[in-house]
Formats: C-alpha cells, sequence, structure tokens
C-alpha cells in the first residue's frame, strides 16, 4: 500500500494480529515495514515515462531532489541551532542574575544576623 502526502506531518500505522480459525502453535509474526519520503518515495520510472526523459536526466533529477532535501534539512537544524542558542544564552542570564540575587540576600542577612546578635548581647550586657 502507498499514499502520497502533500504536507508535512505525523503518521500514524496501526496493525491488528488476529488468529485465524485454525489455532496454530506459531504465534509470533513478523511485520515489516518501509516508509520513504521525498525523492525517494517517488515512482522515478513513471516520471521518466511521462516527460520522455533519458536515464542520465532521470538521474540527475533524482540527484537534485535529494540535494534540495538536504539544503531543506540543514536550513531547518540551522533555525533550530538558532533557537536552542536563544534558549541557551537566555538561561544563562537568567541563572547568573539569579546567583547574584542569592549572594546579595546571603550577604545581607549575614549583616543583619551580625548586627542583630551584637545589639542583643550587648542588651543582656554580655559584651
Amino acid at each position: 500500500m502507498a499514499f502520497t502526502s502533500l504536507a508535512d506531518t505525523a503518521f500514524d500505522v496501526c496493525f491488528t494480529n488476529t488468529l485465524g480459525s485454525r489455532a496454530s502453535f506459531t504465534t509470533h509474526r513478523s511485520i515489516e515495514l518501509d516508509i520513504d519520503i521525498g525523492a525517494d518515495a517517488r515512482d522515478w520510472s513513471a516520471v521518466q515515462a511521462a516527460e520522455k526523459l533519458r536515464p542520465v536526466d532521470t538521474e540527475l533529477r533524482r540527484i537534485e531532489e535529494n540535494i534540495h532535501e538536504v539544503v531543506q534539512e540543514m536550513e531547518y537544524l540551522r533555525m533550530r541551532e538558532q533557537k536552542l542558542r536563544d534558549t541557551n544564552e537566555s538561561t544563562n542570564e537568567r541563572v547568573k542574575w539569579f546567583a547574584f540575587g542569592t549572594m546579595g540576600m546571603l550577604v545581607g542577612l549575614g549583616a543583619w544576623q551580625v548586627v542583630y546578635l551584637r545589639a542583643y548581647f550587648r542588651s543582656k550586657h554580655l559584651i
């Protein structure tokens, strides 16, 4: 069975395994699923026949489509890498400011403890 999709999307493939009326001792079944996408999925012999191309021209068209797919994949990976880099830089910036805030808070609490304990011990006349 073959089908062609006009848009990139996710496809679900479902298999049903039913045991026939004759019960056999072998209940193990193997299924081979071959999925071709892009230029590999086209029927190049039909393209060659429809456009009356020579085999060399057909092979060049196939290679051209494969190269086009590689370029599109590289562009997608470049955009994805850029988004991930931006996310990484944003996260690093937030972590840096969180660390500065935490350190400031710890220094402030330490200073407050010193002042408070000094005042407490002076009020008890221990200093």
